[in-house]
Order: C-alpha cells, then structure tokens, then sequence
C-alpha cells in the first residue's frame, strides 16, 4: 500500500514536472524576410511569361492528380529555381521522397539559391539531424511552426500546453522563383508520391503560374514572419562540418540504392516530364485566388472567426445552384454542416461527397466522428460515396478482415491505414468553380489547425471533377444507402455485377467495436 501511494505520488509529481517544462522561450529574436521580386529574369520567371502573354492577369493552372507527376514537378522546379524556394509543409517523412528533395534543396543552395522551409513541428520526430544539416548552409533558413519546446520528451509539452500543441499548421505550399507555385493536400513522403509499397494517398495538388502565386508568396511570408515560427536553431544546433557531411553521405547513398533508381526512372517516364522536357505542358489559363487561415488562429480563442479560412471560402466559392461535388479524406461535418448540406438537396442541389471507407482510413478516429452523421445525410438526399482500398488486391482485403474476425488484426494502431487511402481535399460547384487545398471537412480544421487553398473558376477542372463522380467514384467506391431495416448498406459494384454489404465493408467485428466505442466518446472537436 504504501509502495503504491509512493508510486501515484511520483507520477503526480512527474507530470506536474512536466507540465512547468513545456513552455515556449520568447520568439523575439527571428529576422524577417520575404519572397523575393526580382525574379522575372530568372529561367522560370522567362519561361512563364513567354506563356502568359497571351493571358494578361490569369493564371496558368495544371492539375497533379499522379503522384510520380507531384513528386516529378516539385524536383523538376528545385532544379530549374535561380533565386529562391520556399517551402510549407505539415509532413515532412525522412523516407525516399523526403531525401531525395532534401538532397535537391542542398543542392540548389550550393547554387547559390536562397532556400527556406517551414515546417510544422508535431510530425518532425526523426528529422533533427538532417534539420541540423540543412541549416548549417548558408543558404538555407529552417523555421519550425508552433514548435515543441522538449525534443526528446514531447509529452512533456502535451501534458503541460495541450490546448497550444493541439492546434497545427496543416499548409502545403511550394514556391520556385515566385513565378511557379504548387499548393493542394500533399505533404513530402512516399505515400503522397507513389513512392514506396506501402499506402498510397490518392490526392491531388495544382501548380500555378501567375498572380495567384504572389498570393501564395504573401501566405507563406506572412507564416514565417509570424511569431510561431521559431529559427530552428533555438532547439536544433546546426550541424558541424562533419555531421553535414555524414548526412550529405547518407542523402547520396540512399539516391543510389536500388528502390530510389527505380521510383527515379519511373518518374523521369511520367507524361509530365516529357512535356517538361519539350515545353509543352498544357496549362488551363483561368483566374485563381489563394485563400488561408491567419496564423494567429493558433493562439487565438476557439469561438474567435475572424481570419479564419472557412468563412472566406464559403463566401468566394458561393451557393451552388444545381450540383456540389466534395472529396474530403476526413470528413465530420457536424450537426450544422449536416443542416447545410441536405437543405441544399432539399432545394434541388444534387449533392455528393467521397469520403474515405472504414478499410481505406488512415485516421480512424475520424471515422468514428463521421458515422453519426450518414443516416441524417441519407435521409436528406444527400449521395456518399466512401473510398475502397483500391489498391489493395482482393486477397489481401480479406485475409486481414479474416485475421480481425478472429480477434488477431489491430483495429486501432496506425490509425486503420491501408494500401490506398484518400487524402485529396477539394470540392466543385456547379460545374463551374472549384477548390483545391488543404482543408478537411471536419472541426479541426474549422477551428483548430492553420488551412490553405486556392478557389479555380474553372470549368474545366470543376466538370472533370464531377466527371469522375459520374464515371469513376461508383466502381472505386461503396455508395452507401439506407437499407429498408432503417440501417445502412454498401453497394459494390464490379464487373461481375453488385455486391451488397450490410456491415463496414472489409473489416471485421473488431475494428467496427474499436469505431462504435470512439464514436461515443466526446473528442468530436479534437477531430
């Protein structure tokens, strides 16, 4: 008994310990800086406006739906850039695609180009040494968002500033020159590249050229001048001379190793760099507007809007009129977005959404906010659509629902994650206008995470969106409907006909427990 009391009274202790550890130094010591605006003689800065001449004021728009085509573009802009890069992103995974674009920024810092990279600091776990390396160039700044003050010892700060650590910086953007920006839902790693063999993000970017991307140059200064970007050097030292050069070693290593020779030279085959490498890439030439979130919104109160990039959207986008498309990976659109979305049915808006299938989710939690909500958007006329693992081949899907009927899956783990998983976020109105970026339909990121984007009108894009609802979605995804017992049912379709499911499809009794027990708990807000 007494051992016990010693042994909750140390525990006290420690989190108390912890919790008077988490705090933040002052940021007062960060130089400003900004995009730089001589860049117009610089390759890219030539090459746009060679195109753009005969499009005063729009810009120049190509979509990236293929991830060796993503990966392709981004590399193919490292090496072109003259001047300057800046980079935003949420992920950064020390994997093949997160080193061979590392090794490429050293190497265009070598070129004398002025690189600097804001990441996010709640995914870094495993970067310090290669953030050490980069910022021992001179040539490169690394700032970290709303960083964890304990490097080794995280909890630290979540058990002592939970409510600042749970508020993230979920931008993407990246920026060659300030003449070719890319923005969309992807982060760096090989399930946004198709890199790698395990799970594959199905997901979409766009790469811009012209006004739209001073725009992006504006969002990205105005976060790394922000005072939640912290110089990294407050909590990373810089590398010496040695250690830049053992990571310089490593980064080469790993680009001659078998499995990157071979993602290289199939990304040297995409369409995309064909078109790179004879100056034909199409471009649609429309006008794009960048819109984000403040960065204050990550101190600033929850029931605070102002700033916030929902009301912006939803006022630049406007009220469809006859069709909503929406993709959104996590999508928990609460009681009022449920209100919102089956009024429009109700007024004779056809309104469809894809979303992510129980066996496709990488964040089941998510899954868990969104399934209270489907009968209400069923019975108010709303179609959904949730994303199969497509990619996973049929034998494999049911060995595992096999294993979790016996008890031996893990129904929780890495969040449910599969090999494919929807990770585009983006919706089209009317056939007319659409979004791309990386807002979630769901709370946190309404009120708690920092989100971009950027609003198309683009007929073009909007109806090849909405034409993949009409030509694509019903064989790639269950469509779930009411069934006549008041549940739910799945319908998937293939070419031996229809197959109705009466339970989450492909998942067994164990995951769908795991789902219905979050379900219930009050984390609604935190998803």
């Amino acid at each position: 008994m007494v051992n016990a009391a010693r042994r909750l009274f140390a525990g006290i202790a420690l989190f108390a310990l912890l919790a008077g550890c988490a705090g933040l130094p002052p940021n007062n010591a960060r130089t400003p800086s900004h995009a730089l605006e001589d860049t117009a003689a610089t390759r890219l800065g030539q090459a746009i406006a060679q195109r753009a001449e005969a499009h005063p004021g729009q810009d120049g728009v190509y979509a990236l739906s293929d991830g060796r085509e993503a990966f392709a573009l981004r590399m193919a802009l490292i090496e072109a850039a003259q001047k300057s890069l800046d980079l935003q992103y949420y992920i950064w995974r020390p994997d093949t695609a997160g080193q061979l674009m590392f090794e490429a920024l050293w190497k265009a810092a070598e070129r004398g180009v002025r690189v600097r990279l804001l990441l996010d600091d709640n995914v870094t776990g495993g970067l310090d040494a290669a953030l050490a390396a980069l910022q021992s160039h001179p040539n490169i700044q690394v700032r970290l968002f709303n960083p964890y003050a304990n490097r080794g010892l995280r909890i630290a700060d979540i058990a002592g500033d939970f409510t600042r650590i749970n508020r993230r910086m979920h931008n993407k953007a990246f920026i060659a020159d300030n003449q070719v920006a890319i923005v969309g839902g992807r982060n760096i790693g090989n399930e946004y590249f198709s890199a790698g063999p395990g799970t594959e993000f199905v997901d979409l970017d766009v790469a811009l050229a012209g006004p739209a991307v001073r725009q992006t140059s504006g969002e990205f200064d105005l976060y790394w001048n922000c005072e939640s970007a912290y110089p990294a050097e407050r909590f990373i030292a810089p590398a010496d001379a040695t250690q830049a050069a053992q990571m310089l070693q490593a980064w080469a290593a790993l680009a001659h190793e078998a499995p990157a020779q071979q993602y290289l030279r199939e990304v040297r085959e995409t369409t995309l760099m064909r078109q790179l490498l004879s100056h034909s890439l199409p471009l649609e030439w429309t006008t794009a507007r960048i819109f984000y979130d403040d960065p204050s919104k990550v101190v600033a109160r929850e029931d605070r809007a102002d700033g916030h990039l929902l009301p912006q959207l939803l006022e630049a986008m406007g009220k469809p009129r006859h069709e909503l498309d929406l993709v959104s990976p996590y999508f928990v659109p609460g009681e009022e977005g449920t209100r919102s979305l089956t009024a429009l049915s109700a007024a004779g808006v056809r309104v469809r959404i894809l979303t992510n299938a129980l066996a496709a989710t990488d964040v089941a939690a998510v899954h868990a906010g969104y399934r209270k909500y489907r009968k209400a958007l069923l019975a108010g006329g709303v179609t959904l659509y949730e994303l199969k693992p497509v990619l996973t081949k049929p034998a494999r899907r049911q060995e595992r629902a096999e294993k979790e009927e016996r008890g031996e899956g893990h129904p929780y783990g890495s969040g449910g994650s599969s090999a494919s998983s929807l990770h585009a976020k983006t919706f089209a109105l009317d056939r007319l206008r659409v979004f791309v970026g990386s807002f979630n339909f769901d709370p946190r990121s309404a009120r708690l995470n920092t989100e971009m984007g950027v609003v198309l009108e683009s007929p073009v894009l909007a109806a090849r969106l909405s034409g993949i609802f009409d030509e694509r979605v019903p064989d790639d995804a269950y469509e779930v409907r009411l069934a006549s017992d008041g549940g739910l049912e799945w319908i998937e379709r293939s070419g031996d006909g229809e197959r109705i499911w009466h339970n989450e499809p492909e998942t067994g009794w164990l995951r769908r427990t795991w789902i219905r027990l979050l379900s219930v708990l009050p984390i609604e807000d935190l998803l």
